[in-house]
């Protein structure tokens, strides 16, 4: 069964940010797979999804995605320092 931790993820997409903040190029737009389904593939989050949940609503063929709470804590999480990172205060 494959998954990904949620920490993992948006400390890739930070890492990116910080990347091209660095070298003064703007990162256009992300992508992470997600659902509005109550999945459990993806561990880790507020809800706190754990290896032992995954059995309970694992539906991916493919890539895991994250759950509808998942996706919009990350979207919650990278807007600020999107922001900042588009020139916006």
């Amino acid at each position: 069964m494959k998954t990904r931790v949620f920490d993992d993820i948006l400390g890739e997409l930070s890492a990116a940010f910080e990347i091209h903040r660095r070298l003064g190029s703007l990162l256009g737009g992300v992508h992470f797979e997600l659902t509005g389904e109550d999945v459990t593939e993806c561990i880790g989050g507020a809800c706190g999804l754990r290896e032992s949940d995954l059995g309970r609503a694992y539906r991916s063929d493919v890539d895991p995605r994250l759950n509808y709470e998942q996706a919009l804590e990350m979207a919650l999480l990278i807007a600020k320092p999107t922001a900042r990172y588009n020139g916006c205060k």
